[in-house]
Order: structure tokens, then sequence, then C-alpha cells
């Protein structure tokens, strides 16, 4: 009796959750504290709880997190070790929530926390499944916290999606979103787990069935600590839009090694036009001193991006560089070969050089997933 008279009083005080948000982090300790209160204060009144879900953090966002839930039972912490990614941390809290609704929102400040009791309002009150704050409608800004590179980058990426994939959000590439969670469970099977663009991976793989309302807001200024997305990301975005406009028939991670591969074959004919011209190699020997600089160049590109969630860091780097040699060494010699045969006169170069190198393509990605990168 009194176990259940406690429980009673326990629910009476902390009801079932309405909404979960989701606050997918890396390294952001200092933030964590300040965005819970900050939900605190715009949430009065509704039924939430925050879900942090933190690729194990160096800075320790975890423990942070984890003394505040011992003292605030609405606030819950995943904490993923072997998998990196903003995507697929999204898609485990989403997950683990029972609330009808989900938001997902960065944990850097940079979103307006105030906005969420207006976005659950219209999912209560109308047939809207998605609600997307928005820094490209009427009202919306992007504020100070992109630069104004970034900025540039945004408005590219939004067009190519806009354009490629027939999605008509004005800001497809916001991180910040409600929806009804039985929405996003039905479409979380045909979602990628890679990258960091999740609203656009709903929408496509949606195709249409989803209600969608877009509501203005202003993009703030990162407080502590610095952003995460660096220049590969730009890779990364790419290897979505081309899987998405392919029908998901090829995988991400797959179209990410190929767009690796094909930076390394600019890497792979540079290497080989300085050993022909400046070292004054013969070309079998040239040819197989490009083809391991390119194999170098690729492996600490796959490591940095296609690989993030399995990336090898010090010592096992060296050895998944000395393993990606090894499991592409039958590339080499089919590029080498190749490339021989082709190779007539100087002038055609170029040609028995790309040649060789994407005989080698098929086969490195299919032995370095299943060796140098394979899941521990």
């Amino acid at each position: 009796m009194i176990d259940k008279v406690s429980v009673e009083a326990e629910e009476a005080v902390w009801p079932s959750a309405e909404l979960s948000v989701i606050l997918p982090t890396f390294n952001e300790a200092e933030n964590i504290p300040i965005v819970i209160g900050l939900l605190d204060e715009a949430l009065h009144g509704i039924a939430w709880e925050a879900i942090v879900v933190d690729d194990n953090s160096p800075d320790g966002t975890a423990d942070v997190a984890r003394d505040i839930a011992s003292r605030d039972p609405r606030v819950r912490v995943i904490r993923r070790f072997g998998r990196r990614g903003l995507s697929g941390a999204c898609i485990e809290g989403m997950l683990a929530s029972s609330a009808p609704y989900v938001a997902v929102m960065d944990a850097d400040l940079q979103h307006d926390e105030t906005l969420l009791p207006r976005m659950l309002q219209e999912l209560r009150h109308t047939d809207t499944d998605l609600v997307v704050a928005s820094r490209k409608v009427e009202g919306g800004d992007i504020g100070s916290g992109l630069s104004s590179f970034r900025a540039w980058g945004s408005n590219v990426a939004n067009r190519l999606a806009q354009k490629l994939l027939n999605v008509s959000l004005s800001d497809p590439m916001s991180g910040f979103f409600m929806i009804r969670r039985e929405k996003a469970e039905a479409l979380a099977p045909k979602l990628s787990a890679q990258g960091f663009k999740i609203l656009l991976d709903m929408v496509s793989s949606a195709k249409g069935r989803l209600k969608i309302r877009e509501l203005p807001f202003t993009f703030r200024e990162r407080q502590h600590g610095e952003s995460k997305l660096d220049t590969l990301v730009t890779l990364d975005y790419f290897g979505l839009l081309l899987a998405k406009y392919a029908g998901d028939v090829i995988s991400v991670r797959f179209l990410m090694f190929g767009l690796v591969g094909a930076s390394g074959l600019f890497v792979h004919l540079i290497a080989l036009r300085l050993f022909l011209v400046v070292g004054s190699f013969e070309f079998n020997l040239a040819q197989t001193a490009a083809s391991f600089v390119a194999m170098t160049s690729n492996f600490f590109l796959n490591n940095q991006l296609t690989y993030r969630d399995r990336r090898l860091r010090g010592f096992k780097a060296i050895q998944g560089l000395l393993t990606f040699y090894a499991v592409c060494s039958v590339g080499v010699l089919a590029n080498v070969g190749v490339a021989s045969l082709i190779y007539t006169e100087p002038s055609y170069w170029w040609f028995a050089g790309a040649s060789g190198a994407i005989m080698g393509a098929v086969w490195n990605y299919a032995a370095s997933s299943a060796l140098t990168w394979r899941k521990g």
C-alpha cells in the first residue's frame, strides 16, 4: 500500500511526458545545465522531459547531465559508445521516447526554446505532423549564429535539397523541429544513422506524406564550446543527397566512400604527374607511388568522415592505415596492371592513371569495411 501511494504521489508531481525534447550532445558540458534551465522556464505548465543523447563526450557531458537527472526525473541520459553522429543520436532519442510529441534541438543554445510551446500548440490543435523552426520564412533570421561563409553554404545546400529531392521546405537544413512520435517511428527504419541533417532525411523519406508547418525563429550565437561541424561534413551532406536522390538503393556510407574515392582520384593524378615530371619516375613506379599517396589520403578522409562512428585514433589509426594498405594491395595490383596496358604514350598518362585507379575502388570499399573499420 505504501509503495502504491508513493508511486501515485510521484505520478501526481511528474505526470507522463507529453513532450520529449531530444538533445544530441558532444562536448556540451557547459551548456547542458543552462539549456535544461531554459527548458524548465519555457515549458512551464507542460509535461515535458529532456533526453540527452551523448556520444561519449570527453568533456564529461554525460556525467553533468546524469547529475542533473539524479535531481530532476524529467531528465534522462543515453550515453553512446562506438557510434557517433547527430542523426543517429536523434533517432535513438526519438525511439526512446513514449511521449506523443518529440522535439529535436541543439544543446548549444543556438535554438530558441521559447518557440517550443507554440510548436506544441500547432501539433495539438491542427492536423500538422511536423513543425519546423525556420530561419528562412518571414520573421526568421540566421542572426549572428552563422558566419557569412557558413550562411552562404547553408543557402546553397538548401537550394540543392529543394531542387534534387523536391523538398518544399524553406529551411531543410534546420536542426530544430517537433514531430508526432508515431510519424517519427514510422520513418525511423528509412533514415540514415550517419550524417547531421536528420530533418532533410525525414522529409525526403516521407515522400510528401507529412503535413508540415514552418515557424520563424532567429538563430542565436553559440555561448560556450565550438561548433562540431567541420568542412568535411560537405561530403557527408552530398552523400545524403545522392542516396535520397537514388531512392536509397545505395547506402549513404557507400556513397560517402565513393565521394572520398573521387577526391582520391584527383590526389592520385596530381601525385602521378609530379612523380612523372618532377621525379622522372618510370611510369609503373610512378603509378604505384601515386596509388599509395591516394590511399593514404583516402584512409584519413574516410576515418574522419565515412567511418566517423568507428573512427580510429592513436595507435589504432596507425594499425588501421597499415591494414588499409594491405587490403587495398589487390586493388593496387589491378590498378597498376590495367594502367600499364592502357599507357602507350605520355599524352595518355591521365587516362591510364584514372582507369587503373577506378579498377581498385570496389575492392577497396568491401575490404576496408570488413577489416579496417570493422565493428568491434
